[in-house]
């Protein structure tokens, strides 16, 4: 047993190893997205593939991580020799992020494994930046990658699939450069400790993690819960459900009923939603919980296979990672009594032979019952940053014309939403672009009377645009995204 210092300490050079591993990946990466957006994640994980850590970074990167080293923990592993995958249905999320898993030893015992995920700018696939908004198979999305062991043949093989492949090869060495750090800081702990010790005190950070997220759990009322919501398909909407029952110390989220596997790229990998399921316990219960796997056993996922929660391999995904899981999330939160944050990505890619660039946007976050909500920032699964405008234009083809808050687009109430953003920007060359975005049709929810915040809207060249888009930008047109506000909360005339 750990006495209650050495849980502190240990916990606490796990968390600082995460975060190390973290600085090393966005310092170390070349594009933007990774070294200005910090659309990347770490965690550590102990040799039967359950994570003992993960830095704060990416939410539906981290949650989902497990599944990535599940997927290669039967391998033979051997000192020296990661592993690399996107695939979505052996461990990836959808095909931009890939994840790099390497094996940790000590005195030639396997101690635990490293791990980063990162969202490249693109992986291949028919259009530059691989998020296609009309794509129907996974192929269409850009390279599959199983899970193969990484070396100099492979990351040639790989990357040569894709667009810029240099900038690609950078970035995955960037990703291996941050495990070898969190190797090397697993390694020196094991050395302290022992392996068995470190297996004990990895044991007990998970048990903490647990007993505290089930003391939470046991102070919410106890009952059975439900909510509606529905994703913003081109070809109709679909219809989520959520019968969410608490009984003491554990929470059962059932997603049956939901829209069956849909044609286009808004599934899920099974892992996606039950990554953006976590997250939303971690609001509902208390963020500083140690993040680990023990900190999600009491919670329960089900999602029937071959829905859009939980679609069969093959299925084409862009979409649900990004704004799918958001979905999920608010579903839950929704079940909970809070009020909606603006519930998409507002996922934009651009590019051509010479550049691919992607970014999401912020927009609002719902109130609470003591607080109006937060503006402009990313919302529930993402916590990326914005790319700033002088590393935009510097480059990239790309002028921002615009870039503002959306005076008013939260909703009213006793606290108000967040308000959104505006975001122009006009292309100085040819390039496709292709839009995702969802709440463009249904505005986020309020919550306890409060309004809901405004749906977001997209024009080129003043002319609307769907909220899934895909097209050609040519030399000085100009496309604008203004984002969703978030829900408000409590009756406004409450404050009177």
């Amino acid at each position: 047993m750990l006495d209650p210092i050495e849980l502190q300490l240990v916990t606490g050079s796990l968390r600082a190893a995460c975060e190390e591993m973290g600085v090393v990946l966005i310092h170390s990466a070349h594009s933007s997205n990774i070294k200005e957006r910090r659309d990347a994640s770490t965690a550590l994980f102990d040799a039967d593939g359950q994570m003992v850590m993960q830095a704060e970074h990416i939410p539906v990167h981290l949650g989902a991580m497990p599944a990535a080293v599940a997927a290669v923990i039967s391998e033979t592993h051997r000192a020296g020799t990661s592993w690399i995958l996107n695939d979505p249905f052996a461990g990836g999320t959808h095909l931009p992020d890939i994840t790099v898993v390497t094996p940790v030893f000590c005195s030639g015992e396997l101690v635990g494994f490293a791990a980063s995920r990162a969202h490249h700018a693109d992986v291949g696939g028919r259009l530059p930046g691989s998020m296609p908004a009309d794509s129907r198979r996974l192929e269409e999305e850009g390279v599959v990658i199983h899970p193969r062991p990484i070396d100099e043949r492979a990351l040639a093989e790989i990357t040569s699939q894709m667009r810029q492949p240099s900038e690609r090869r950078a970035d995955l060495r960037a990703q291996i450069a941050a495990n070898r750090v969190g190797e090397m800081r697993l390694s020196v702990l094991a050395e302290r400790l022992g392996a068995t010790r470190l297996r004990e005190a990895t044991d007990a950070v998970l048990d903490y993690s647990e007993r505290r997220t089930r003391a939470c759990l046991a102070s919410l009322p106890d009952g059975e819960r439900e909510a509606i919501d529905v994703l913003e398909a081109a070809d109709g909407e679909l219809e989520l459900h959520l019968r969410a029952v608490l009984e003491g110390e554990r929470l059962l989220l059932d997603f049956t009923g939901s829209a069956a596997q849909h044609e286009g790229n808004l599934n899920c990998p099974l892992a996606v939603t039950r990554s953006a399921c976590l997250f939303a316990v971690r609001v509902l219960t208390d963020p500083d919980i140690p993040p680990t796997a023990g900190a999600y056993r009491p919670i329960e996922v089900r999602a029937p296979l071959g829905s859009v929660l939980n679609a069969r391999p093959g299925a084409a995904v862009a979409a649900g990672n990004v704004e799918t899981s958001s979905r999920v999330a608010d579903l839950v939160l929704s079940a909970f009594g809070r009020a909606q944050g603006q519930g998409t990505m507002n996922n934009l890619t651009l590019g051509n032979d010479e550049f691919s660039y992607y970014e999401t946007l912020g927009g609002g976050q719902g109130a609470s019952e003591d607080a109006d909500g937060p503006s402009a920032v990313h919302v529930a699964m993402s916590n990326t940053l914005n790319t700033p405008i002088e590393a935009l234009e510097r480059e990239f083809p790309l002028r921002v014309l615009e870039y503002a808050l959306r005076r008013g687009s939260g909703g009213r109430g006793r606290h108000r939403g967040g308000d959104g953003v505006v975001r122009e920007i006009e292309a100085l060359t040819e390039m496709s672009f292709s839009l995702i975005a969802e709440r463009r049709l249904h505005g986020p929810r309020g919550a306890g009377g409060g309004g809901e915040g405004l749906p977001g809207r997209d024009s080129l060249d003043g002319e609307a645009l769907a909220g899934k888009a895909t097209g050609t930008l040519r030399p000085g047109q100009r496309l604008r995204i203004e984002t969703p506000g978030g829900g408000g909360f409590g009756d406004e005339s409450a404050q009177r």
